[in-house]
């Protein structure tokens, strides 16, 4: 699997040590939005995102290297800055689980891809969405059909709205029901 990555995709990779699995070094081909599973998958739903891997109950949105820096000024320019987001940006030393390659099987419990890389040159390529006007960063790779995916402050609007109806739908521990519905009906 490791070399896959390597070889493919051109990505670095952590050497597993022992039994270990092999893991994908963040910050130099790409960095990555942790999020809730229920708000990654509403994400793809709604957004044109690159690589989208998921690992247990957290979605792996890839995003340009150097982008987990922007994240908290952005969110806070977006005036998501005082909200409590189930978001973690990893960039430069952070890492993330291999999910197994398209088409390969993985063990039980491993990360897998929601939406698989692209070999190419710009992370993430997407299909071109309609309407989309102007040269693409991706016709210089000679794959107009491909395109790079949504700026970053699109993105993130998206990704905090996502993550804040994630927590404000999840269950109450006291009550069982959502968080929403925990608030007192007033007339």
């Amino acid at each position: 699997m490791a070399h896959w990555y390597r070889t493919r995709l051109g990505w670095p990779v952590a050497e597993p040590s022992g039994d270990g699995p092999v893991e994908l070094l963040t910050g130099l081909t790409f960095d990555v939005l942790e999020v809730p599973a229920e708000a990654g998958a509403a994400v793809l739903r709604r957004a044109a995102v690159g690589p989208v891997a998921l690992a247990g109950d957290r979605a792996l949105l890839l995003i340009a290297p150097g982008a987990a820096e922007e994240v908290p000024g952005v969110l806070a320019w977006l005036e998501w800055g005082g909200v409590a987001l189930d978001l973690t940006a990893v960039g430069v030393g952070g890492r993330m689980p291999a999910p197994p390659p398209p088409g390969a099987a993985g063990t039980r419990g491993a990360a897998v891809w929601l939406r698989p890389p692209v070999p190419g040159p710009y992370l993430p390529c997407l299909p071109e969405p309609p309407g989309a006007t102007g040269p693409t960063a991706a016709e210089a790779d000679g794959h107009p059909e491909r395109v790079r995916g949504p700026d970053l402050l699109r993105l993130l609007d998206t990704v905090a709205t996502e993550c804040h109806r994630a927590r404000l739908l999840r269950p109450n521990s006291r009550t069982g029901i959502g968080y929403l519905c925990d608030c007192p009906i007033r007339e």
